[in-house]
């Protein structure tokens, strides 16, 4: 039983699985058209030239050996085999479909490899990408994560992110009813937006009828384009406490089905310029947890079936 104040991602494997599934991270050594010169050369203004990657596919090390290195440490430490090939670095769906398969086919041969969660941009999935991921999902559990970030579009254009809301929501329903779980990626604390700015696209993502999301602090990198505006003092890191009450805030308002995957990031301690306390993951979501319980709130209280984007 769940005994946590809204539906996990540990606790939704459990279910299909019955027992323990740990997302294992792979570097497939794709680009971004936001930083190929297709939309732009810097990318988002928070991303680093790594990608939010590992860096294993410029050390020559192959899809499988990154799963096998992987899979060796989490049968030791949890006692379990069973995995999800998590496509993370750049956008996992932007390259030409033979190759998307051949990286996919090669993570779902690794025995105990159960399914695939794709992360990739709302404006880098062609029907032929889609139609191979059905594909998959005739025997193995697979999500795509696409990066939201915000449904308000004088943030997207602020950020350099290259794509608006409106591209999210075709990108949306393009991939509804294919067997493939949707999980959106959202960013709190973005420069120049408010509560009120972050509860709009809480509500908009509630009603869009997507199965999972994935909360993220915005932290501030080292060579980044952020950096630069925070010792500008153009922009100022949430705090601690302010972020623990804006994550009860959003997912107050999401529907008690949807699966939140991410209540916060990871940030390298080696490339994080601030804020600080966002390297303190656990207190993190201890305190989270403990204001859910401070406010006697839970996921669902106040979703609007009925509310609009």
């Amino acid at each position: 039983m769940n005994k946590k104040p809204y539906r996990d991602l540990n606790t939704y494997f459990r279910s299909l699985f019955g027992c323990r599934v740990h997302k294992v991270t792979v570097d497939a050594g794709l680009s971004c058209p936001n930083r190929d010169g297709t939309l732009s050369t810097g990318g988002c203004i928070y991303c680093n030239a790594k990608g939010s990657g590992t860096g294993a596919h410029r050390q020559g090390i192959s899809i499988t050996r990154q799963i096998e290195r992987s899979k060796d440490r989490i049968a030791r430490r949890f006692k379990t085999n069973k995995l999800m090939a998590y496509f993370q670095s750049f956008t996992n769906t932007y390259a030409p479909v033979e190759h998307l398969k051949a990286l996919y086919d090669e993570a779902l041969s690794i025995e105990d490899v159960v399914g695939l969660a794709v992360g990739t941009r709302p404006d880098c999935v062609a029907p032929s990408v889609l139609d191979l991921l059905e594909t998959y999902a005739e025997k193995n559990l697979i999500w795509i994560e696409y990066g939201l970030q915000s449904i308000h579009d004088r943030t997207l254009a602020l950020i350099n992110r290259g794509h608006d809301y409106a591209c999210f929501k075709r990108a949306v329903t393009a991939t509804m009813n294919r067997n493939i779980n949707i999980c959106a990626h959202v960013i709190l604390g973005l420069p120049g937006e408010s509560r009120q700015d972050m509860l709009e696209t809480a509500d908009a993502v509630a009603a869009m009828g997507i199965d999972g999301v994935k909360l993220h602090l915005l932290y501030v990198v080292r060579g980044t384009p952020m950096e630069t505006l925070y010792r500008d003092g153009r922009y100022q890191c949430l705090g601690k406490r302010e972020y623990a009450e804006l994550i009860c805030d959003f997912i107050e308002r999401l529907p008690e089905t949807m699966i939140i995957q991410r209540l916060t990031g990871d940030p390298h301690p080696t490339e994080l310029v601030a804020p600080a306390w966002s390297l303190q993951k656990r207190e993190t979501i201890d305190l989270i947890h403990h204001l859910f319980r401070e406010r006697n709130t839970w996921q669902g209280k106040f979703f609007e079936p009925h509310a609009s984007d």
